[in-house]
């Protein structure tokens, strides 16, 4: 089934290839044809009736096709009461609808909804035309879409719902209802199943059904046979768990915010899965199984009434990784913790839940969000944290509410958004306890993911668990699924089939009964995804190497090199970069070449030692930035580019940014000055020169002192961050008028103390050394220069304010898309100073000293306000100059990054050393991180590294 049909099918409910007809044969002989649905990957749920006196059933499906395909069934449930039974689907290896098989959700109404229903009745029946001239025309009944209303306030004593449809035009046979064959099809209502059709009562018209409602089977049923078909079918053990139809309606602004986040998350996570390379060729066998720790007890987790007397059961919450969300609406309360060891695949999970759930999803579902917990800093409110992230990788939540607050903070208080927080184990150890409270004291679902240890021991420290909260553990990998995926995997030998990849010499001893002790270390380390992953890069052309240089996985097995489990992943992650910075074989063609799509371009070939420097850099940047507050030490996983070089010294950014301002406008200065002194005065060619060099040496140092100063107090300990804003003009500009009058305040201030210095410089200093050019005038003209740099400071900052909104990309944010619009803002204030300073002098000194002075002055004001105002304070005073001046300048300039640092980090999330997490880059797992910071930590104690490609033989043990 198509992601389109997915996705249809769960808002409808129906899916063609679940709906059943039901062939049934009694003693006595006689033929009962019922219709049924499909709820689980064994369980058909039909009409209690249908099967009742059953000597065989069998049961007809739809193939792809179109055509029909019989299996045979066994009735295991069956409540005559409630008159619902349950018929297992005695699958054979290639029969029976192919491919997992999504939960079912059930509902109860509460008002009139609308309803639809698919099934067999007799009005369908249809003569196809004879196959061959002897063979006789076929009789059979097609499938018949109802759809209409029901209403809770209709058969309220009988309890059944009644469903007005529209009714068969003829009813031929008095004797027998032309709907007799739909008892038993599901009823559906906005995607979920709220009734069975029972009966029709030929009193009530062609047009009306009787169904019974699934919120009566709670009454009709015994606790422990409620129970049964929990565990058969997922019904919820208590019909307080039922979701009510129809659902609260939330105002249209929010559902369009709502299904606007869905689209870009979606389109966001679909690809990144689609760069990762553990699903290809197909996923990993990863299951989960029901976690023993710190876990609320089940009558939280259920839900169960206050009063009730009876301990809720367990729920199973077994499973494989593709049945992660049918598992999650298992549990009433809506919180699920996910436990496993590093690299077991957590993330991967949290992945696949969030497109699974979105496939699935019906109106008004939340949208699944994932959060990387490590940056979170629990002393504040998670809400707020939650929406500052969201707004960063969705900039168009940073709109205003209709409610007050942007859309991110409405989602979240509507309960719109569901929080999937990834990484619980890398907040800072003293403060998760007070992460385990602060997430308690919310409301909402969610799926939280952590290692075992860590959040047993924080649960413990914190003297509670976390509310309502089941869990799961995380099994290793087994033998069979990894022998399957490495053959998929790997390469053939030439000629060879999937048993002569390089594998083949480990697989065969890892299966072996007696494992060596190789093999058993080969085998635990082989135990997660992470390392299967990084194990399939570094062996990824080993049947291609040249002569001399062959590594094969077998070496894995020699224990004089890997005398146990943690040599080999150590090993492992010290050869996973040379591995993916390894050139592709020659001959080889760019991905998509031959399969009828555009190829990619090819990779630009990054030196590998280089690049290994490079990232381990990165990687000891994010240790340092969790290291920069001794009180309050975090694990920093994400990889922004606004904090790369934060985490030099304070004074040495000062000193690099003020520089870099200062020769932004001090090199304007100087070039606007000469032309000037050219033109309007008569001392020559030298004499400009001079005077222009020494009057932007000065003011460039002036610039460079007070941007670097008013750096020094702005940034702090994290620096600049950059503002999700565009410039635009607007219908709501003129909201905007407290921060425009605001901001002309600060303008004129700026403009006046800006004038003030230059005034200052070229009649004390610059005369002092000799290099007056009598353009200067008297005191009259020095307070026209100050009005004029004021007021025109006074409208680029008010202006600016007025036109900046907030930005809107209709889609998730990368890294670069942020970085570019900080560019663009620098950009449209450089054109807003030209354009402001330069007509406001120009005008001003045409009236003074007449047009061509003016035209003359208000040229050059214009550019050196640009170029030199303009560009010191983007230079200076932005996240963007900040990232120029420290990572695109200084650390390339030192040796600690490249030169083309963004094609660099792209490139990097291309081989899958890095992934990308809306508006910032992650290392693919933080075991990468971690063993790069260790490695840069050991190549600058002037320690030798061993080449990844010839590991050091270990000492033979004792």
């Amino acid at each position: 089934m198509s992601a389109a049909e997915r996705r249809l099918s769960a808002r409808s409910g129906l899916d063609l290839r679940r709906t059943v007809q039901v062939l049934t044969s009694t003693e006595t002989g006689t033929q009962r044809r019922g219709s049924g649905y499909r709820v689980a990957a064994d369980a058909v749920l039909t009409a209690a009736h249908v099967v009742q006196d059953a000597l065989s059933v069998r049961l007809r499906f739809f193939t792809e096709d179109g055509r029909t395909t019989e299996l045979p069934g066994e009735r295991v449930w069956i409540d005559a009461s409630a008159d619902i039974a349950l018929i297992r689907l005695e699958r054979g290896p290639d029969s029976g609808p192919a491919g997992h098989v999504p939960p079912v959700r059930f509902a109860c109404i509460t008002d009139v909804v609308e309803c639809e229903a698919l099934g067999f009745p007799r009005f369908t029946m249809r003569r196809s035309p004879a196959s061959a001239a002897s063979d006789p025309p076929t009789v059979y009944r097609d499938s018949h879409h109802a759809r209409g209303t029901t209403t809770p306030l209709a058969g309220v004593r009988r309890g059944t719902l009644e469903l007005a449809l529209r009714a068969p035009e003829y009813d031929v046979d008095r004797e027998r209802s032309p709907w007799e064959g739909m008892s038993g099809a599901a009823v559906w209502s906005g995607g979920y199943l709220i009734g069975v059709v029972s009966e029709h009562h030929r009193a009530d018209g062609l047009g009306t059904l009787a169904a019974t409602r699934v919120d009566r089977w709670h009454q009709l049923l015994q606790p422990d046979r409620i129970r049964e078909l929990s565990e058969l079918i997922g019904l919820p053990v208590d019909a307080a768990q039922l979701e009510r139809l129809p659902p609260p309606q939330s105002e249209p602004w929010l559902r369009t915010a709502a299904e606007e986040l869905a689209s870009w998350v979606k389109e966001q996570w679909a690809d990144e899965e689609r760069r990762r390379s553990v699903h290809d060729p197909f996923p990993m066998s990863v299951r989960f199984r029901n976690a023993t720790g710190p876990f609320d007890n089940w009558s939280n987790i259920c839900q169960a009434p206050p009063r009730s007397q009876t301990p809720s059961a367990p729920l199973t919450l077994a499973g494989p990784l593709d049945r992660i969300v049918e598992v999650y609406r298992k549990i009433p309360s809506r919180r699920l913790v996910v436990l496993g060891e590093a690299g077991q695949g957590k993330t991967i999970l949290a992945l696949r839940f969030v497109l699974d759930w979105l496939d699935t999803s019906v109106p008004g579902d939340p949208v699944p969000v994932i959060f990387s917990l490590g940056s979170w800093d629990p002393t504040t409110s998670l809400h707020g944290w939650m929406c500052d992230r969201l707004v960063r990788d969705y900039p168009d939540l940073n709109v205003p509410a209709p409610s007050g607050g942007n859309l991110a903070d409405a989602l979240l208080g509507e309960h719109q958004i569901l929080p999937v927080l990834d990484g619980f184990d890398e907040i800072a150890e003293a403060l998760q306890p007070a992460a385990i409270r602060a997430i308690n004291a919310t409301d909402t679902g969610l799926l939280l993911t952590s290692r075992p240890k860590e959040y047993a021991k924080a649960a413990q420290t914190a003297h509670t668990v976390l509310r309502g909260a089941a869990g799961i553990m995380l099994d290793p990998l087994d033998l069979v699924g990894l022998t399957a995926y490495l053959r998929r995997a790997s390469p053939p030998a030439p000629g060879g089939d999937e048993k002569s990849t390089a594998w083949e010499p480990v697989l065969v001893e890892l299966g072996r009964g007696q494992r060596s002790e190789g093999a058993g270390n080969v085998a635990e380390a082989l135990s997660t995804p992470l390392m299967v992953a990084l194990a399939r890069t570094v062996y990824h052309n080993a049947h291609t190497q040249q002569p001399d240089d062959k590594p094969q996985p077998k070496d894995l097995l020699n224990t004089r090199r890997f005398p146990t489990s943690a040599a080999v992943e150590n090993y492992l992650l010290s050869a996973f970069i040379p591995a993916a910075y390894d050139p592709p074989p020659t001959g080889s063609r760019s991905a998509g070449a031959g399969t009828g799509k555009r190829p990619r371009p090819p990779r630009r070939r990054w030196d590998v030692e280089r690049s290994q420097d490079w990232l381990s850099y990165l990687a000891r940047h994010l240790n340092q930035l969790g290291q920069r507050n001794e009180r309050d030490k975090k694990i920093v996983r994400d990889l922004a580019w606004w904090e790369l070089g934060t985490t030099l010294h304070r004074s040495s950014r000062a000193l690099v940014v003020g520089g870099l301002a200062s020769v932004a406008f001090g090199v304007t200065t100087a070039i606007g000055n000469i032309p000037v002194d050219l033109v309007a005065t008569s001392y020559g060619l030298e004499f400009a020169l001079t005077r222009g060099i020494v009057v932007g040496v000065l003011h460039g140092l002036a610039a460079g002192l007070v941007f670097g100063l008013i750096y020094w107090f702005m940034s702090g300990r994290e620096g600049l961050k950059p503002l999700q804003v565009r410039a635009r003009l607007s219908r709501g500009a003129w909201k905007r008028h407290k921060e425009a009058r605001l901001g002309a305040v600060v303008g004129v201030v700026t403009g006046a103390v800006a004038a003030v210095i230059l005034l200052a410089l070229d009649r004390i200093v610059v005369r002092e050394l000799g290099l007056d050019d009598g353009q200067g005038g008297g005191r009259g003209a020095a307070l026209v220069f100050i009005s004029e740099l004021a007021f025109g400071g006074g409208l680029v900052f008010g202006l600016t304010a007025l036109l900046e909104a907030p930005l809107q990309s209709g889609s998730a944010t990368r890294p670069t898309d942020l970085l570019n619009s900080n560019r663009r803002r620098v950009v449209f204030r450089l054109m807003l100073w030209a354009l402001v300073i330069g007509p406001t002098v120009g005008l001003v000194e045409g009236v003074w000293h007449g047009a061509l002075r003016g035209i003359e002055v208000g040229a050059v004001f214009g550019l050196e306000a640009a170029f030199g105002a303009g560009l010191a304070y983007g230079c200076g005073l932005t996240a963007w100059g900040q990232w120029v001046a420290l990572a695109r300048i200084w650390l390339p300039l030192t040796g600690r990054l490249p030169w083309r640092l963004m094609a660099f980090l792209d490139d990097a999330h291309q081989r899958e050393v890095l992934r990308q997490a809306g508006a910032v880059y992650q290392f693919r797992h933080a075991s990468v991180q971690d063993h790069l910071n260790s490695e840069y930590r050991r190549r600058s104690a002037g320690e030798s590294t061993p080449h990844p490609r010839n590991p050091p033989l270990s000492q033979p043990r004792q």
